[in-house]
């Protein structure tokens, strides 16, 4: 009671279904077919279909049966080992046949491929002892579409409504249809039956239209199998909005006797608007002269004193501008350019900067000659009567070089109450060896000689230091 309790659940039937499943895909996966096959109407298709594994297993019969969209099955061609090839009454009568009629390998072709072919085309044998086996090709049929694209006239308003279209007519499989726009609007796509069993895929583009958008560009994208590139269509938009007016050209200076005085409409619409002149008190003043949207006057007088009137019309209505004019006995003085002021205004600015810069670097090389030190060097001091007795000339001999004279950079300071410099007869009064004495007359008849002028001598006081002479060698 309890086992066919158990085999009467759900659970239980669920598994038996799969367990089914999987024991069809087993063997439908013996059956060798292409899944897919792509032709265009016109053209000879070839529909593989082979049993290459035939252990175990005896083939009696092998089947083509054709499955269109609509889910109605028809069987198109049949091959018995024993009754050879036939083929029943189908669509495809006449246009399918066995490649070569065998059990192993029973493709077929359809010739004159249409569109209505499409469908799923199935390769079924009849096997013993595991019974029927199959595969499944699915046949796409291709058509390339004819895409166009257009800007729908639109009229400047707070509703939104459709501006521009799109279509991709007559082809198999349907299109894709997208949009690049630089507007806030949104698409809608609409898909309808073609010829020969195609598809044609329709999209508008709706947006809120304003006077601003007439004339911007926005482009549709097309995308199908057949083409090797997406096809991009533009197209500007087309609104229709009421005129825009004005009246340029009155500078406020129109004075009696001036001559050739202009005034401009300038008019902006869509559909384009015509011009008309006029005033607000009647007719124009006899001596105007109008040509399209210019208004001349040849010689201003009094009756230009009055108010001029533009309309623009187009089918959206009318719009219109006023402008009043006021005659003047005299004329107002020009005025000058403001060029030659920002000139001369620039020139002096430059100047003066020049000029400042000038000075700042002069005085900053002056100060910087004060500054640095002399270039010329001073002499050395001479040696006088009253200053300490030079160094011996033995020891000097053995530090310097003979033949040179030596500029001491230094000052000794001699402390002239030593008693043992006194002691040593290096007092104030002693004076220069005889050898010393010659020497000195020497170098003096030289520099006379040469006319080198004598230097100066330096003398030091008793109560401070003095400057070293230069020593002769």
């Amino acid at each position: 009671m309890e086992k066919n309790n158990a085999r009467n659940s759900p659970s239980f039937a669920f598994l038996l279904i799969i367990f089914g499943l999987a024991i069809q895909d087993a063997f439908s996966q013996r059956v060798k077919v292409q899944p897919e096959v792509v032709s265009y109407p016109g053209q000879t298709v070839s529909l593989q279909c082979e049993y290459p594994n035939q252990s175990g297993t005896a083939l009696t019969q092998v089947s083509w049966i054709w499955e269109p969209a609509d889910g109605k099955r028809d069987n198109i061609a049949v091959y018995h080992p024993d009754f050879g090839p036939s083929y029943p009454s189908s669509p495809l009568i006449g246009r399918v046949t066995f490649v070569k009629p065998s059990l192993t390998n029973p493709s077929i072709t359809i010739s004159d491929v249409k569109m209505t072919d499409e469908g799923r085309y199935i390769c079924e044998y009849a096997t013993y002892p595991s019974g029927n086996e199959q595969g499944t090709t699915t046949l796409i049929m291709l058509a390339k579409p004819e895409n166009n694209g257009s800007a729908i006239t639109a009229v400047a308003g707070n509703t939104s409504t459709v501006v521009a279209r799109c279509q991709s007519a007559n082809g198999r499989p349907p299109a894709k249809i997208t949009w690049i726009s630089p507007f806030n609007g949104n698409d809608t796509v609409v898909t309808k039956p073609g010829t020969s069993n195609t598809v044609t895929v329709i999209s508008e583009y709706r947006l809120v239209p304003t006077a601003a958008d007439d004339g911007k560009e926005i482009k549709c994208v097309i995308e199908h199998r057949t083409q090797s590139k997406n096809e991009e269509i533009s197209m500007k938009l087309a609104i229709e909005y009421l005129p825009k007016v004005s009246i340029t050209g009155y500078d406020e200076n129109w004075y009696m006797g001036r001559s050739s005085a202009t005034l401009m409409c300038q008019a902006f619409g869509n559909p384009p608007p015509s011009i008309a002149w006029k005033t607000t008190s009647g007719p124009l003043p006899a001596n105007v002269q109008v040509q399209e949207a210019y208004l001349t006057v040849p010689k201003v007088d009094d009756t230009m004193n009055t108010t001029f009137v533009c309309e623009a019309t187009n089918q959206r209505g009318t719009a219109s501008h006023h402008l009043t004019v006021m005659v003047r006995e005299t004329q107002l003085p020009l005025k000058g350019s403001t060029t030659g002021a920002v000139i001369g205004g620039v020139t002096a600015c430059i100047i003066l900067v020049a000029v400042i810069v000038t000075v700042v670097v002069m005085i900053l090389k002056r100060r910087r000659k004060e500054d640095t030190p002399p270039k010329h060097k001073p002499p050395p001091p001479m040696k006088t009567s009253g200053s300490a007795e030079k160094p011996n000339a033995g020891q000097a001999s053995e530090t310097q070089p003979l033949g040179q004279t030596y500029n001491s950079q230094t000052e000794p300071v001699t402390n002239l109450d030593d008693a043992d410099y006194q002691k040593n007869g290096h007092g104030e009064d002693s004076a220069l060896s005889g050898s010393e004495d010659r020497a000195h007359g020497r170098y003096q008849d030289n520099r006379e000689l040469y006319g080198i002028e004598p230097r100066l001598h330096y003398s030091a006081s008793r109560e401070g230091g003095f400057i070293s002479p230069p020593m002769y060698v």
